[in-house]
């Protein structure tokens, strides 16, 4: 198996299904699919989990394993970060945290890290949370990242805003531990594998 993006055939040997099935759920958009030049489909190792996850199907441990989780936390609130980053290396064996404080920082993260999830300050000094979000959901490189809002108050039209922003969920502050591994879909039983 390649170690960049996987082909049809690849993903379909992972779920035990057919690679016409594969193909057949990138076209309806139910896995995220990337086209080579020449037209082919090829799939990265988030999108596959992500299907996975959402399928409720079960992916090889080996192939899990490898992928790791990078977490990118956006937040201007710098002694915010410490409890989080903590609670995140202790549930899930192979994750790495990044911190980044204002916009021009986190833009700089994203490129570099290419995190998997990201937890989203909505309430960032100078900048709307919202459209960050967007941004971020507008980025191929980004397509399965998952990312988390929090807010300091919870509104309707908020919730509406970032969801229709592309974020998977809100989280309002506080907010107790099980609700942010929740959030970020890596509790104890229902971690990287689930």
């Amino acid at each position: 198996m390649s170690t960049g993006l996987l082909t049809p055939i690849e993903v379909a040997q992972l779920l035990a299904v057919s690679p016409v099935t594969v193909r057949q759920w990138a076209q309806k958009g139910m896995i995220q699919a990337r086209t080579t030049p020449g037209g082919h489909r090829r799939f990265t190792r988030e999108a596959v989990i992500d299907f996975a996850r959402r399928m409720a199907m079960t992916l090889p441990d080996g192939f899990v394993a490898e992928t790791g989780v990078r977490v990118l936390i956006i937040d201007g609130e710098r002694q915010s970060n410490d409890a989080p980053t903590a609670l995140l290396k202790q549930q899930t064996a192979d994750v790495e945290v990044e911190v980044a404080h204002d916009a021009f920082s986190a833009g700089r993260a994203v490129s570099r890290f290419l995190p998997t999830l990201i937890l989203l300050d909505l309430t960032l000094p100078g900048i709307d949370g919202v459209e960050v979000c967007r941004n971020l959901r507008a980025d191929a490189n980004l397509s399965a990242t998952r990312v988390v809002a929090i807010a300091a108050q919870a509104s309707r039209e908020l919730e509406e805003r970032i969801f229709e922003a592309g974020a998977a969920c809100v989280l309002i502050r506080p907010f107790t531990t099980a609700e942010l591994l929740s959030a970020c879909a890596l509790t104890r039983t229902d971690s990287v594998r689930a």
